[in-house]
């Protein structure tokens, strides 16, 4: 027993109190609420990177100090404050675990959700304890990888020099295992699973006889080729009865085209076809024509396009390619080249094509990209070299924060205006709406050439920074958002914990309308602003909206 109680203190005097001290408040600051509400296996995950990102920083604050020869306590105070710190822990660590459950549901009501059961604390705890575990495991398997290194290339060199060569080696070994080993295994089995989703044709899903639609015989992409996000995106959306009942006249039915990324090798040669198939179909000859840049897995929001075709009485033809099997998030870690490299080539066939018609026997052209689609599809064209023959128009929901347009017209904006819903050079080209305030907010007139942004507030998709480890946000101050929680605080590193983690899971933990889901709703007023389609009226508009919400 005695031998037992001896391994424990000194396994316990290895701690640093100071590290201990400030793991646990960055412990208490990860329960507090973020952008999103979020189950507790994320809080968890988040709790057990705060605590080990706070027990390092006082880890290394406490070297420091010691390093530069300041004045340390003695052996009997440091064990009475190692005590001291255990009580305070402790209390800290029970108090925010106890108020944390009142903040997620709070969050929750503010974004017409039903209340969770708690954040389970003891399962939350249990987690951050693991995750501490693990990490300070591989922290200390670096310790003595460096210095075994170093000891060895002390026998040849200068000591300082072997330590400096020693971390730099060290930590190119553990970078080549967990990049070329982990991480690449990891992705190959996620590529290798998606791939194989991609591949299946449910059973509901038969190829089409209609000429007009991409996959069918006479199409130039076959069926299959389409992938499991083609046939989806081709197979739904509003017919042409479907349009003629609510609108009480005759209509068009929508021209959709896919490429999937199966049916060619080379984006170029995807971007060839896509063009080949608007030529077959006469999609030139409609009203409106839709570029548009789906998200990483190759998905169209629905609720972003059928409401531009009822808009458009079904006189709209809409085109997309795919260009990876990967949700967005790895797709951009990935394959972030692959989505711009497919978004560009498309754009140039098309616009190319579009800009060498007469103009008054061309459709109005417009982008569209949600998330991941909104970064590749800004990053489709460039300014100058369409600036002669502009084509009409953007609408980007969802735009990641990586986003250059976007970004600099937000750091630009008109003086007074926040950052989550900021007015540039008074809305004359680019605007921004939210749920609550549409595209015409603005008094003055909207140019031929028109670009949109529908964001929330509460999306860390768009709102995350790099920055926000060391600095607070400005969309963080008053006034904050209609959708942002008045009880979310800046706490440093903690917070960019927070909001990478809200990322992770901002599409699926909120309702349309919130975080990173957008309604069709939402769409409706974007469209309408955008566009312009004629003979629309409020009370139409109404019927339009109840349409999307049954």
């Amino acid at each position: 027993m005695a031998a037992y109680t001896n391994r424990l203190a000194l396994w316990w005097r290895q701690f640093s109190v100071v590290g201990l001290l400030v793991g646990t408040l960055f412990f208490a600051f990860s329960l507090t609420p973020s952008l999103v509400p979020r189950p507790f296996l994320v809080q968890g995950l988040i709790s057990g990177l705060s605590f080990t990102a706070g027990y390092a920083v006082g880890f290394i604050g406490r070297w420091l100090w010691s390093y530069v020869g300041l004045p340390v306590a003695g052996p009997r105070v440091d064990r009475v404050i190692k005590i001291l710190a255990t009580v305070i822990c402790a209390v800290v660590a029970v108090t925010f675990l106890w108020q944390a459950g009142e903040w997620q549901n709070a969050l929750r009501a503010l974004m017409d959700m039903e209340e969770a059961g708690g954040v389970q604390p003891v399962s939350v705890g249990l987690m951050t304890l693991v995750v501490f575990v693990i990490l300070l495991t591989l922290a200390r398997l670096f310790k003595h990888t460096f210095r075994f290194l170093s000891h060895w290339l002390g026998r040849y060199i200068p000591q300082h020099v072997s330590n400096v060569l020693g971390v730099l080696v060290a930590a190119a070994l553990f970078w080549s295992v967990i990049d070329g080993v982990i991480f690449s295994l990891a992705l190959r089995t996620a590529d290798n699973s998606y791939q194989q989703v991609d591949a299946l044709v449910e059973e509901e899903q038969t190829r089409p006889t209609d000429p007009l639609k991409a996959g069918s015989r006479e199409s130039h992409v076959d069926w299959r080729d389409l992938g499991r996000q083609g046939r989806n995106f081709v197979s739904s959306g509003p017919t042409e009865e479907e349009l003629s009942d609510f609108l009480g006249e005759p209509t068009r039915e929508p021209i959709r085209l896919y490429v999937g990324l199966n049916a060619a090798e080379t984006a170029e040669e995807r971007a060839s076809l896509a063009l080949k198939e608007l030529k077959r179909v006469n999609a030139f000859e409609r009203s409106v024509l839709l570029l548009l840049t789906p998200t990483g897995t190759g998905w169209v929001d629905p609720a972003a396009l059928s409401p531009v075709e009822y808009l458009h009485r079904g006189d709209i033809a809409t085109v997309t390619a795919q260009y990876s099997y990967l949700p967005s998030a790895l797709s951009l870690m990935v394959e972030g080249e692959y989505g711009v490299e497919m978004a560009r080539a498309l754009f140039e066939k098309v616009y190319g094509h579009w800009s060498g018609l007469p103009a008054d026997e061309r459709p109005r052209l417009y982008l569209h990209g949600l998330s991941l689609g909104a970064l590749n599809s800004d990053r489709a064209f460039d300014i100058y070299d369409v600036i002669q023959d502009p084509f009409h128009g953007a609408l980007w929901s969802g735009p990641p924060f990586r986003s250059e347009t976007w970004g600099k017209t937000t750091r630009e904006r008109d003086p007074g205006t926040p950052a989550w819903l900021p007015t540039f050079r008074d809305g004359e080209v680019v605007r921004f709406m939210n749920q609550r305030q549409g595209l015409d907010r603005h008094d003055g007139a909207w140019g031929a050439f028109r670009i949109a942004y529908m964001q929330h507030a509460s999306d860390p998709i768009t709102f995350f920074s790099p920055e926000i480890f060391y600095q607070e946000p400005e969309w963080m101050r008053e006034p904050r958002g209609p959708d942002v929680s008045p009880d979310l605080r800046w706490y440093p590193i903690v917070t960019a914990l927070q909001l990478a983690a809200d990322m992770a899971v901002a599409g699926g933990s909120t309702p349309a309308g919130y975080g990173h889901a957008f309604s069709a709703s939402e769409y409706i007023d974007a469209w309408r602003t955008l566009t312009e389609p004629e003979g629309w009226s409020e009370s139409d508009i109404r019927r339009l909206r109840a349409l999307f919400t049954d």
